[in-house]
């Protein structure tokens, strides 16, 4: 017996609902089907259907093979699809969160590139500095910046993704230069709201009594905080205060004299940029291919100059 053939012809006869709906649909007589099925239930030695000449029903068994039958199938259609040779064309609708100011940046334009490849998907893109649930709100895939907190979700880390404290010369001239974490408290700090997605503080490593490195969090304080960390980034230019930005968003100012590093002696290590799915497993193909996208390009180092 071809178990896998015998297994798409139980598919075929479960969702269809009768013997000779799925053998017109294969162009084969109905006996042929019935063999198939008849084979495997002695294989199984249990009863799948009910079968009589005016309806058929299922099992209990039966039931609960159709579930797990259906997934074995998709598992192969999308296994057949990843290495053949012209594959199956994505399609549907991809639904991704991403942070503002990053999203605007770095996710919007390889939405755009995605598109332009996968003409069949549709792709909606929400950007907000909020962390969104996404099983409640729908969402296929959450591009994150930063620590990740424990949960059910999988996470697939696409780059790495540098923090530091920077500030204008003229604000470091008026305020005077930081030597230490603790003196960002008696300095005016450009902090995240509450309601945003930064929620453990600013990250430095600090020196242990046993000589190695711990990180440390601190929560500055400050008369401003936004919600956007595009806001506040363009208040750190003006020179309202201590801003902890990513390497991606300050690097130009840095290279430009607008900005300078404070505290980089004690720079926490990196953390990641990661795609966030909802599960690891039964993804679509659309999903699966805007993933790789991702990784193709997070992953060079010259993209990010």
């Amino acid at each position: 017996m071809d178990r896998f053939k015998a297994i798409e012809t139980f598919v075929a006869v479960a969702t269809r609902g009768s013997l000779v709906a799925a053998a017109r649909a294969e162009g084969v007589l109905p006996a042929v089907l019935g063999r198939r099925l008849d084979a495997l239930e002695a294989h199984l030695g249990v009863k799948l259907m009910v079968r009589t000449t005016r309806r058929l029903s299922l099992t209990h068994e039966g039931s609960q093979l159709l579930e797990d039958a259906q997934r074995l199938l998709a598992d192969w259609a999308s296994a057949e699809a990843s290495v053949s040779a012209g594959g199956v064309k994505p399609s549907g609708h991809l639904r991704v969160t991403a942070p503002a100011g990053f999203g605007r940046r770095h996710v919007a334009p390889l939405v755009a590139t995605f598109a332009l490849a996968h003409p069949d998907v549709t792709v909606s893109l929400n950007l907000s500095d909020r962390v969104v649930d996404m099983a409640a709100e729908g969402y296929d895939c959450a591009v994150r910046v930063g620590d990740l907190a424990d949960s059910s979700l999988v996470s697939i880390r696409l780059a790495d993704n540098r923090r530091l404290c920077v500030a204008t010369p003229d604000f470091v001239r008026r305020h005077g230069l930081p030597r230490h974490p603790d003196d960002l408290q008696r300095l005016p700090c450009l902090v995240l709201s509450s309601d945003a997605s930064q929620t453990r503080g600013w990250a430095f490593a600090v020196p242990a009594e046993d000589g190695a490195r711990r990180v440390v969090h601190l929560r500055p304080s400050g008369r401003l905080d936004c919600s956007d960390g595009q806001v506040l980034h363009a208040w750190c230019l003006q020179g309202l205060g201590v801003a902890w930005r990513s390497i991606w968003e300050v690097a130009a100012d840095l290279a430009a004299g607008q900005l300078v590093e404070l505290l980089a002696d004690y720079a926490a290590p990196p953390n990641g940029i990661y795609a966030v799915l909802p599960q690891r497993k039964h993804l679509p193909l659309r999903l699966r291919l805007w993933v790789e996208h991702l990784k193709a390009h997070y992953g060079r180092a010259a993209y990010w100059g």
